[in-house]
């Protein structure tokens, strides 16, 4: 006797060997059981009604569910059709008698229903319900159907095909206005666990009788009821997408209820013959998938002989025929490899030979460019420096000469200021000779003269006042444009800048002798001096802007910093030539001075 370890090959062939016997048995173990439950079945169809138009399908209906129910191999089928309500009462309680020691329980009505303040009602042959007050004498209630059925112990399943268009609603009157009555059947939600109900139509909807031999929902009952070993709800599943299709999706079957989470089959799956080399068949094919030669040794400790025997012994010599072709293909390989990392590591050291040679001559080469290029940049430094030199000295001089000018520009313009004062003076001075010349001759010369009264200072004329109000405004540096006596926009706007730095509140729009005498009396500049772009006060003038270094001036006039130049990618060994260049050229002028530069600076006049 062959002991095995749990861990081998061996041992995992027969546990799953022992496992697949197991499922078999407790399989043939559960087909037995489902063989030997009780099943009964009650089936009712009612097409011949007394007091409405007969229907067509019921009693075909009926007929071909009671048929499937036996072909199904239940224990009762009860098929009675066209009863009255006596009838249909007795009928349903001889089936609860059946019912009663029954294992699964199954009642199918096919005609028409009612419901009425909430209940569910079949309608017998004889019924007339010619008032809701009738109902429960001539109608049959679904719970009645239900308590029929209780007692079974496994499945209790209603299906009502009473969905119909009913004519008994149409004429019924109703007992109080209060009671409500519906076309169709309404929604029901069993009390006991494991019941299911099957309406032709959901609840409230009216259900087809079909043109042909069934309804529509019958048709689709014949065509999935007795599928083996279907769960119950996958079939009215079934039932009801068929429905869906047949109808054009206008009549949909509704279920209500519910079921456990074991599967429900009306009709057991029958279970296939046991293939005597099925183990076999299953054994080989697991070690086939595995593949190695210790699955076919655990194979063949368990079925030592048979086909399937034979063919594993031909596998396991296949295997050992591989292994040795690929032990003597592993020594090929491992000795072509040396010799390839051989070939490579001597291929290595002569290009690391040839590199380290190539690399000392371009380092004496770069060596000797390198020198060259600080001899280039030392003279080309040199000379611009030099250059820089000779600029700042011309810039000096020049900022210089424009010192001295705007200086004779101010002595200039305070004289010319206080020459308009004279000469306007002057002016008025001679109007006043003019004025007492004239008011002489117009005394009479033998009149006696009144003693002299005291003369009164004359009015000066507007254009006067405004002529000497501009030549000061002009001397403060407040420009009013040229000094002509006509009182401008630009006189106006010197003076409200005068009110503005000075703290004054004069008239802007009249040259008054009070703005005259305040401006008079300021000795040095009360409007500050306003720079263009790119300048800056310094004194009584403006001079350009000068930025530090790596900073250059943007169009707004300040300082912003220089962009870096774009990278350059490195050469190998040698470099190009920069191209010689002259001394810098000044900038261009800005506001008609010039600018120069020189350590990275800017100097303008």
């Amino acid at each position: 006797m062959v002991r095995l370890s749990p861990s081998t090959p061996v041992s995992r062939s027969c546990r799953l060997i022992c496992r697949l016997a197991l499922s078999v048995v407790l399989t043939l173990v559960a087909a037995t059981n489902a063989l030997a439950e009780k099943r009964v079945a009650l089936v009712l169809g009612v097409s011949n009604y007394q007091s409405v138009p007969r229907l067509a399908n019921p009693d075909n209906d009926a007929a071909a569910i009671g048929d499937v129910f036996k072909q199904m191999g239940f224990d009762v089928v009860e098929l009675r059709r066209d009863l009255g309500v006596s009838e249909m009462r007795r009928a349903v309680r001889d089936f609860a008698a059946v019912a009663a020691d029954s294992d699964m329980a199954v009642v199918y009505y096919a005609g028409h229903g009612i419901e009425v303040n909430g209940v569910n009602f079949l309608i017998p042959a004889d019924a007339r319900l010619q008032s809701d007050f009738d109902v429960e004498d001539e109608a049959v209630p679904l719970d009645r159907i239900l308590q029929a059925i209780n007692p079974a112990k496994r499945l209790r399943l209603v299906i009502l095909d009473a969905c119909r268009d009913n004519p008994f609603a149409e004429r019924m009157t109703r007992s109080t206005a209060t009671r409500s009555m519906g076309r169709g059947l309404a929604k029901i939600e069993p009390a006991t666990p494991d019941t299911l109900i099957a309406f032709a139509a959901k609840a409230g909807a009216v259900a087809g009788d079909g043109d042909g031999a069934h309804s529509p929902f019958a048709t689709a009952l014949l065509n999935h009821l007795a599928t083996p070993g279907l769960d119950l709800r996958l079939t009215l599943g079934r039932v009801r997408d068929e429905v869906l299709k047949s109808t054009g999706r206008r009549q949909e079957p509704f279920v209500y209820g519910s079921l456990g989470g074991d599967t429900v089959a009306l009709v057991p799956q029958v279970t296939p013959p046991v293939d005597p080399n099925a183990e076999a068949r299953r054994d080989y094919e697991f070690a086939a998938q595995i593949g190695t030669k210790e699955a076919w040794a655990s194979f063949l400790a368990v079925h030592g002989s048979g086909v399937y025997a034979t063919s594993a012994h031909a596998a396991l010599d296949k295997l050992d025929a591989a292994e040795k072709a690929s032990e003597k293909a592993e020594l090929l390989k491992r000795q072509a490899e040396d010799q390839a990392r051989q070939k490579s590591e001597d291929f290595r050291k002569q290009i690391e030979e040839q590199a380290a040679r190539q690399t000392e001559q371009a380092k004496q080469q770069a060596r000797r460019d390198l020198e060259k290029e600080r001899q280039r940049i030392a003279e080309r430094a040199k000379r611009e420096l030099d250059d820089a030199r000779r600029q700042v000295a011309e810039a000096q001089r020049q900022a210089e000469a424009a010192a001295v000018q705007v200086e004779q520009a101010k002595k200039q313009a305070a004289l010319d200021a206080q020459q308009q004062i004279e000469a306007a003076r002057r002016e008025e001075e001679r109007r006043e000779r003019e004025r007492q010349a004239a008011l002489a001759a117009l005394t009479p010369p033998t009149a006696a003269a009144p003693a002299p009264a005291p003369a009164a200072m004359p009015a000066m004329d507007p254009a006067d006042v405004a002529r000497l109000l501009q030549a000061h405004l002009k001397r403060v540096g407040c420009d009013p444009g040229a000094a002509d006596g006509a009182w401008t926009a630009l006189s106006q706007k010197a003076l409200d800048s005068f009110n503005k730095y000075a703290g004054t509140k004069f008239d802007i729009k009249v040259a008054s002798l009070d703005a005259l005498d305040a401006v008079r009396a300021k000795p040095d500049r009360i409007c500050p001096l306003v720079c263009a772009k790119g300048q800056k006060v310094d004194g009584d003038r403006c001079v350009q802007i000068v930025c530090e270094n790596n900073y250059v001036l943007d169009a707004q006039g300040e300082c912003r910093r220089r962009p870096d130049p774009p990278p350059q990618k490195p050469k190998a060994v040698s470099r190009h030539e920069p191209s010689p260049r002259g001394p810098a050229a000044p900038p261009a002028s800005i506001e008609g001075g010039r600018c120069y530069s020189f350590g990275g600076k800017q100097y303008c006049q």
